[in-house]
């Protein structure tokens, strides 16, 4: 593993990216973001070695470097998920290499279906904490030069990035929520029986990724602030039909206002 991200981290440097202070992932109709990022450089993850490929749509498969309020960031436009049949080790390859590259934070975004009653669609979630049902991204021969063998998870997102965040909201007036995000393995949405039981043990949003990102970031003891948008809602009785479009459609509704808060939030780290 060390091997392929030295690799790929000395093409990304070869081709400019340099010292970028944050990471960020984007999800599901949500890539319109990088549009903010200035003197931006785009290549293309068919290009980078060791990079998968994004198959879903909706994901661009770009990596961009650039500025980013005051800050030089690099950001995944698209990332890798379970369901597309890729290994645990290529869906935090990139975070992997993001951290070689020198990033301090790491800020996620993503789509999900709420399960929390008082939520509404088009809400973003402020992520407090997550429920994992994929397999470990961890799992296998640990390497101590990228992390503890056993990191620990008491606090995945970043507790004072998460109140800074919530005052960029109230400055804003954008309404927020926070709550408690579970990963699946996708690719199917849930079924009704499947949302009752995600809220019973705690959820207040579900989605198909972040989760093995959060957890190789905080394995090499990077920060993380992560939102989820509310693109649908699994609550008994507003259950309806839901399709990738629809989430996708319902999640760039809700991009202007967590790109307001993402931009703040890294002017003042």
């Amino acid at each position: 593993m060390l091997k392929k991200i030295e690799q790929t981290v000395k093409f990304l440097k070869e081709r400019g990216v340099r010292d970028p202070y944050a990471g960020i992932v984007l999800g599901t109709g949500l890539g319109g973001l990088v549009d903010h990022i200035e003197d931006k450089m785009e290549i293309l993850y068919s290009d980078i070695p060791n990079f998968p490929v994004s198959t879903v749509e909706g994901h661009a498969g770009k990596l961009i470097y650039g500025r980013f309020g005051n800050k030089n960031v690099v950001a995944m436009q698209g990332r890798f998920h379970f369901y597309e049949g890729y290994p645990m080790e290529s869906i935090i390859f990139p975070v992997r290499v993001m951290k070689f590259l020198g990033i301090k934070y790491l800020f996620l975004s993503n789509a999900a279906g709420g399960v929390n009653p008082e939520h509404q669609i088009g809400d973003i979630m402020f992520i407090t904490d997550h429920i994992n049902t994929m397999p470990n991204p961890l799992i296998g021969s640990n390497d101590n030069n990228i992390g503890a063998r056993f990191p620990d998870m008491s606090e995945p997102y970043d507790p004072e990035l998460i109140r800074i965040a919530e005052e960029v909201a109230g400055q804003n007036g954008i309404r927020i929520v926070k709550g408690v995000y579970l990963a699946t393995s996708g690719p199917t949405f849930e079924t009704p029986a499947e949302y009752k039981y995600f809220r019973i043990i705690g959820a207040d949003a579900v989605g198909m990724s972040t989760v093995p990102e959060v957890i190789a970031a905080r394995h090499m003891g990077l920060s993380c602030f992560a939102v989820s948008i509310i693109s649908d809602l699994g609550v008994e009785g507003k259950i309806e039909y839901v399709t990738h479009e629809i989430v996708q459609k319902a999640a760039a509704k809700s991009e202007s206002r967590m790109t307001t808060i993402m931009t703040s939030l890294i002017n003042r780290i």
